[in-house]
């Protein structure tokens, strides 16, 4: 009897251990297993003058963040942000701007244009393509001051806004004046690209000119060459010179833009107030306007702005939760 015991004993016991085996494998295997890396999926869609690459993720029906990178940087400033909002259930757009990555423009004839309403025009019209009605619109840089404008003028389109420097819309009447030394040297490459030398070399050393800008920007920060690298290919576009020099070059009124964005350049000209909910955000790029009390009045809804000390100018990718967080907030706040 005790023999028996003890193998029944024995043979509860094993199942038990291959029960537990099996429960320890499953859950390892669940934790090994993640969600494709939108970032290697490039979608291509026709809007507007462009075939925009971008990425889609999240769910197909959660609210929609759309995500706008600056110069020189590209989509994989939101590596680490994406996640974070799609666990949130949003649905995440994050799209290559005209001159950068996958990109192109439909016609070899169409203008090479980098003034800032084009930009926001691009972005309705992406937005048109995907039949997507609203969303919240959040960029640091070139892509702040596109989310800025399409705030302003097209406040039905969207919920919230999440801007890094606050209120970047240019007024090219007031660019004309100059500034003190130590910030009229911080522009430095405004000046280069302004020139035919300037031109020239930044298409022959983009690369090394970009990774000079980001340690400039972001000093604290310890970006490694794979980080960069994986960024850089984006600047291989073959509009992407063209668009970085007619950009700056619009700013300082040194080249023209397009008529047909006239109305609009006129209206921005015009400092328009962002009346959607909004957070913005600072860091130690943006020195004495870091506490954003130069541009808060610019923002009448409802309003946070957030000062992130030790971080440099690409927030997103140097500051994902921060970043990821101020856009949950935003959302709050139009809720």
């Amino acid at each position: 009897m005790k023999t028996t015991t003890n193998h029944i004993r024995r043979f509860f016991a094993t199942v038990a251990f291959i029960a537990g085996s099996l429960f320890i494998a499953n859950a390892q295997t669940a934790a090994n297993t993640t969600a494709p890396d939108p970032f290697k999926n490039i979608k291509q869609i026709n809007a507007g003058e462009l075939n925009v690459g971008y990425v889609d993720a999240g769910p197909a029906k959660g609210p929609v963040v759309l995500l706008l990178h600056g110069w020189p940087y590209d989509i994989y400033s939101y590596a680490d942000v994406v996640p974070l909002l799609t666990q949130k259930g949003y649905r995440v757009i994050v799209p290559y701007l005209r001159g950068y990555g996958s990109t192109r423009f439909l016609s070899d004839t169409t203008f090479r244009n980098g003034q800032q309403s084009v930009f926001a025009t691009d972005m309705i019209a992406l937005l048109d393509a995907l039949k997507i009605k609203k969303a919240i619109v959040a960029g640091y840089d070139w892509g702040a001051r596109t989310a800025d404008i399409l705030a302003a003028l097209w406040p039905e389109r969207f919920k919230a806004l999440v801007s890094v420097s606050g209120y970047l819309i240019v007024n090219r009447e007031m660019n004309q004046q100059p500034l003190a030394p130590k910030a009229e040297l911080g522009w430095w490459y405004q000046y280069y690209f302004a020139t035919a030398r300037g031109e020239a070399g930044y298409g022959a050393n983009r690369n090394d000119f970009n990774k000079l800008i980001w340690k400039l920007a972001s000093p604290k920060w310890n970006f490694d060459d794979a980080t960069y690298n994986r960024s850089a290919s984006a600047f291989n576009n073959p509009d992407h010179v063209a668009i970085v020099i007619h950009n700056y070059r619009w700013r300082l009124s040194l080249a023209k833009g397009d008529a047909k964005y006239d109305e609009i350049e006129n209206k921005l000209a015009a400092g328009p107030v962002i009346s959607i909910p909004t957070v913005t955000i600072s860091s130690d790029f943006d020195g004495a306007a870091k506490d954003g009390a130069a541009y808060a009045k610019k923002f009448t809804g409802k309003y946070d702005h957030k000062i992130l000390d030790g971080i440099g100018h690409d927030v997103p990718q140097e500051a994902p939760q921060a970043f990821a967080d101020a856009i949950v907030e935003a959302d709050g706040l139009a809720k």
